[in-house]
Formats: C-alpha cells, sequence, structure tokens
C-alpha cells in the first residue's frame, strides 16, 4: 500500500492511500461523513485483486488536515478535493465509489468532472438535502441550525460533552435505537468509526452536514452516462430507502440493491453480499 498526501486548492493536505492492483482502473473510495474509511473494510481488500483502489480522507477528518479556508466546506469543495486526489493517482480510468455523505460527493464530482468515470457505486446515501429526510422528517434540519448556535456560544461544553461519550456507550445506544444491526455486524467492525466520531471537530461537522442538507444532485441525475449501482438497506434510518429507490428511477438505466434488514451500514452488516453485487455489476458492464 502506498500512501501520500494531495494538496488542496487552498492549502489543505489530503491523505490519500492506494493499492496498485492488476488494472489501472481504481476504484476510488469515498466516506460518510465524521468517517475515514471504516466502512471499506471488507471491500479495500476484495477490489484490490482485478483493479487498483484508492481511498482518502476528506479535509477535517482522519490524516487530513483541517481546511486551511474554514468556509471552504460544503459538498462542491469536498468534490473538488477528489478531483485533487483523482490527479495525484495519475487521473486514472476510475469508478466512484461513495457512502452515506459520499454518495453526495461523488455525483458532485461526476457533474465536474465526468471524464474518465466508468462507473458509480452509491450506497447508503442520497442526492442530496440529506438532514430534510433524517428519520423520514425535516427535524435535523429544523434543530440543527440552533444546534449550531449552542455550539457557537458553548464551545467548551460542547466539546466536552462531544468528545466524552465512551464509543462502547455510543454503539450499545445505536444497537438499542435500531440504527445498527447488533445481530449482522461484528462489533469491532464498528468501534473504529464511533473512536473517529470522538476526535472530530464537532463545530466543522455541524456545519458541513448543514451545508450537506443545503445540497443537491437532483438535477443531474437524469443526465448519468456511466453505469451505476445503487445500494440500500431497508431499515435505514439516516437516509431511508425510498431516497435510493428515487435516484435509481431518474438514473438511465442505474441498478437497484435493496437489503433486507440492511441499516446505514450495510455494507459491513452485508459484507459478503453486498461485495459480490458490486463485483458482479462491474463484470457485466465490462468494466475492468
Amino acid at each position: 500500500m502506498e500512501e501520500s498526501f494531495a494538496t488542496a486548492s487552498d492549502g489543505t493536505r489530503l491523505y490519500v492511500r492506494r493499492r496498485q492492483g492488476a488494472s489501472p482502473t481504481h476504484a476510488i473510495l469515498c466516506d460518510g461523513i465524521v468517517c475515514d474509511g471504516f466502512i471499506y473494510k471488507y471491500l479495500w481488500d476484495d477490489l484490490a485483486h482485478p483493479f487498483s483502489v484508492g481511498h482518502w480522507h476528506y479535509r477535517g477528518h482522519g490524516r487530513s488536515g483541517l481546511p486551511r479556508d474554514p468556509e471552504q466546506i460544503g459538498v462542491p469543495d469536498v468534490a473538488r478535493d477528489l478531483g485533487v486526489v483523482r490527479e495525484t493517482l495519475g487521473n486514472p480510468p476510475a469508478i466512484l465509489i461513495g457512502h452515506s455523505y459520499g454518495t453526495q460527493v461523488c455525483l458532485e464530482s461526476y457533474r465536474m468532472q465526468p471524464e474518465n468515470v466508468r462507473a458509480m457505486v452509491l450506497m447508503c446515501g442520497t442526492f442530496g438535502r440529506v438532514t430534510h429526510t433524517f428519520r423520514g422528517t425535516d427535524l435535523l434540519a429544523t434543530v440543527l441550525p440552533r444546534l449550531i448556535d449552542f455550539v457557537t456560544t458553548h464551545p467548551r461544553l460542547a466539546r466536552a460533552l462531544w468528545s466524552r461519550v465512551p464509543p462502547r456507550v455510543a454503539l450499545k445506544v445505536a444497537v438499542m435505537t435500531g440504527d445498527i444491526d447488533g445481530d449482522s455486524i461484528r462489533l469491532e467492525d464498528i468501534e473504529p468509526y464511533f473512536a473517529h466520531v470522538a476526535h472530530m471537530d464537532f463545530p466543522m461537522f455541524l456545519q458541513m452536514l448543514r451545508l450537506a442538507g443545503e445540497h443537491s444532485a437532483e438535477d443531474l441525475l437524469p443526465r448519468i452516462e456511466v453505469p451505476t449501482l445503487i445500494v440500500a438497506g431497508d431499515r435505514d434510518t439516516f437516509t431511508p430507502s425510498e431516497l435510493s429507490e428515487s435516484m435509481a428511477e431518474l438514473i438511465p438505466g442505474a441498478e437497484l440493491l435493496v437489503i433486507p434488514g440492511g441499516t446505514h451500514v450495510a455494507p459491513l452488516e452485508h459484507h459478503e453480499l453486498v461485495n459480490m453485487r458490486i463485483m458482479k455489476f462491474l463484470e457485466d458492464h465490462g468494466v475492468t
């Protein structure tokens, strides 16, 4: 595995890792918000046999630096970062793979730079306005501005509350609320997410989430010209599967996999099914 850093247009350092495979085509993995790769634990290895694989950390996430320009944290800004990552990898033929927020990033990147995109895989995500559909309501969009005001006014208190929740406690709550299927997932696969969350810049996360809620790529969907696979879990409370069904209807020729019992982390809960379906999709469309 090769590790390096790319430099975004505003000077932000972006962590990039790559595993060179038999094909020059790169599967480029794009995370959800507040994530640094945990969701791709199994897909990273499976894709590395027929393809080359690239993965990166968003600005302010994981090993990447905080944004040099704190105003550049919207979906288009992150999509431009993905363009820089693609250039760092040599601008190879690319399969754009996004989970959750990464769906919006992949779509916006395709809008900006469709050249050399061979296919897209969009998992447990939506084309935009994500805060208006969380748990099937617009409650998050309503509450978020007040939460941002609180964090801005009381930064130390907010940081203390955010960082002191033990990862295992947060995990138990997620299982109890049904956001994660405790019977289908290995706890060691999901714990890295909660550990990363505890060290995230909370105000930046809230602002990124707000901007993701204002962004939409719905207008782009009918104009997508590459094979697209959409993966959803029918118990996903973050981005309900109805959103994936709508995307599949709007994207010409899109294929849809809805996983019974799958939650927002279905690529981990049902990784064998998801990975096999992705590989078959790419094979069927002659992506090499």
